[in-house]
């Protein structure tokens, strides 16, 4: 029987992390683009681990199709 609940258990702690790990992210930034000079500030959901490097580097790269250019990630939450 106690092997039974340690199964269990042990299922129910994997299932619950990985739900935990797609949660997902949200970074706060600034970011510009030039002539005319727009400043804008937005919310954006960032894929993978919730640091402000991870968040600066998919910015980047998701701001330049946009012809934005990152200024700064304000902050990182989980979300």
């Amino acid at each position: 029987m106690k092997h039974i609940v340690c199964t269990f258990t042990l299922i129910f702690g994997v299932a619950a992390a990985a739900t935990t790990a797609q949660a997902g992210c949200t970074a706060e930034y600034k970011a510009k683009r030039d002539n005319p000079l727009e400043l804008f500030y937005d919310v954006a959901t960032i894929d993978g681990p919730c640091t402000v490097a991870n968040a600066t580097a998919q910015l980047k790269a998701q701001l330049a199709g946009r012809g934005l250019k990152l200024l700064k990630v304000m902050s990182v939450r989980e979300q």
